[in-house]
């Protein structure tokens, strides 16, 4: 009875004036983006699942967008008779499965066993009225209603400390997992950087595009030494900690996205100790 009702009340929302939010190519889509969670931030309002190490998919209601805005252009088998309602999720294939995820994402012409691994594990409503609790019924009903073995739901639960919060990481690190991610209950769905939406890892790490090189010195002379890159907010800083001998004789090119992890700022505000970590081609 409970799928019903939440499916009757997405209907009403729908009529009420929330209609979907279609995407355009080169234009990013209206996405909630996280903060990082700290210890003593009150947990009671908060929704927790596992952060799933993917691809950021958003569902217009008809086609399906990367983060960065560009199309995915899935088999139709896989979106096939998917809601008019906007969908917000991640592409998923599994823990460990990042780059194969990214891989099969970016091309255009979907290859069918490729996609077959895939999951658009979802866990918002975008343009859905009302705070994440509320939301999130009317999402598992949503979803039960459609009955697609490629979107499913992203498992909700409470959680009661910050000491059950850290146990539950290490335990999803543990298994390969990437870390958590807390929701809060009682917020609206905003395309904005907020502490509504939090994420819980076991090491700070960020994004930023690579704008230039720094020669090698040493062993590494004629080798690229660090990576010159620069946030979204326009700070720039190196990293040359992590690079392998194959990325110093091949560097992410200019213009490239990468992540890096980091060990808390300076006071300048750049990252301390920062370390290359991977390439995120799915921001490009």
């Amino acid at each position: 009875m409970l799928h019903r009702r939440a499916w009757l009340g997405w209907l009403a929302g729908t009529a009420g004036g929330l209609l979907p939010a279609v995407a355009s190519a080169g234009q990013p889509p209206p996405l909630m983006l996280a903060k990082v969670y700290r210890a003593g931030m009150p947990l009671a309002d908060y929704w927790v699942s596992e952060k799933l190490d993917g691809s950021r998919g958003y569902w217009d209601g008809r086609k399906l967008w990367t983060r960065g805005g560009e199309q995915v252009f899935a088999p139709p088998w896989f979106t096939a008779g998917w809601p008019a309602q906007p969908m917000d999720g991640e592409i998923w294939g599994g823990r460990g499965q990042f780059q194969k995820t990214v891989s099969t994402v970016r091309q255009q012409q979907p290859r069918d066993e490729a996609w077959r691994g895939l999951r658009f594990m979802v866990f918002d409503l975008p343009t859905q009225g009302g705070p994440f609790t509320e939301r999130l019924t009317v999402l598992n009903g949503l979803l039960l209603q459609v009955d697609s073995p490629w979107a499913r739901p992203v498992a909700q639960s409470r959680i009661a400390s910050h000491a059950a919060l850290m146990e539950m990481m290490h335990t999803v690190v543990a298994g390969g997992g990437e870390g958590l991610v807390l929701h809060r209950g009682s917020a609206p769905y905003k395309a904005e950087r907020t502490d509504d939406l939090l994420k819980v890892k076991p090491f700070d790490d960020a994004d930023a595009r690579v704008v230039g090189y720094l020669p090698g010195k040493g062993k590494y002379a004629g080798l690229t030494g660090a990576l010159e890159v620069e946030t979204p907010e326009g700070q720039r800083f190196r990293i040359g900690s992590g690079l392998t001998d194959a990325l110093r004789h091949r560097p992410p090119a200019v213009g490239k996205w990468v992540s890096y992890r980091y060990r808390g700022q300076t006071d300048a505000g750049l990252p301390r100790f920062a370390t290359y970590l991977r390439e995120r081609p799915d921001l490009d």
